[in-house]
């Protein structure tokens, strides 16, 4: 008697292997954009007058804001058009905070990422801390 052979057919094993590497390069994409996403970019702090916080989304609710940095006197008599700093924020304590305070001239303090997740926010700048300006 003939002893017969276990291998499984070529195919089989070439698909197998195909199919972990591809799996394997997948995770390491995906793992390469999480770190990305969560690098900070900058850092830093704006100051002006907060004019909008609210929690938008369909599905993912997040929180967002708009502060009025303000303009500038040119020292011809004209006035630059107001510059407005639009931010996101992941913390709850965080928006109650800005919410309760809306109106008021506050000071930022927020980090900027490369790039988000679309559940994180609308925008790259994420608030940190608020204090108000005396």
């Amino acid at each position: 008697m003939e002893p017969v052979d276990q291998t499984p057919p070529a195919p089989k094993k070439r698909f197998r292997k195909f199919l972990i590497i591809s799996v394997l390069i997948i995770a390491f994409c995906f793992w390469i954009y999480y770190l990305i996403c969560g690098l900070a970019y900058s850092e830093g702090t704006r100051s002006g007058i907060l004019t909008k916080v609210s929690k938008k989304g369909y599905i993912f609710k997040t929180y967002e804001g708009e502060m009025n940095v303000g303009g500038f006197n040119q020292g011809d008599g004209t006035i630059m058009p107001a510059t407005i700093f639009k931010f996101s924020v992941t913390d709850d304590d965080v928006y109650h905070t800005l919410d309760s305070l809306q109106g008021k001239k506050l000071v930022l303090t927020y980090k900027q990422v490369y790039k988000n997740f679309f559940w994180q926010g609308e925008t790259d700048y994420f608030i940190q801390n608020v204090r108000t300006m005396n």
